[in-house]
């Protein structure tokens, strides 16, 4: 019992030290405007990569996950409710798939 507490709390500081560190010693710091607009865009670049792998794999053809991404992306950029780009990209795979 006393190794698997251990265990947990030397992976709670294992993740936690490299979230720790970088905000102790960049706090003072002044980052330039280009990393800054750098660093604001890693969150949807790190959504991008979680979820393009996923619609690639989650049909038969990659065509069909494709055309129904691009469906899903056309929409959310048009700013269409969310439910309705789930629904969207779907019907653009299902289409795809029928035909």
């Amino acid at each position: 019992m006393i190794s698997l507490f251990l265990l947990v709390l030397a992976m709670a500081v294992v993740t936690y030290v490299p979230r720790l560190v970088p905000l102790l010693w960049l706090k003072d710091v002044a980052l330039p405007p280009l990393l800054k607009r750098f660093l604001l865009f890693t969150p949807y670049a790190v959504l991008a990569s979680l979820i393009f792998p996923g619609i690639l794999t989650a049909t038969h053809t990659v065509s069909s996950a494709l055309i129904g991404g691009a469906v899903a992306v056309l929409l959310a950029m048009l700013r269409v409710n969310l439910v309705f780009v789930v629904l969207g990209g779907i019907a653009g795979v299902y289409v795809l798939e029928v035909l």
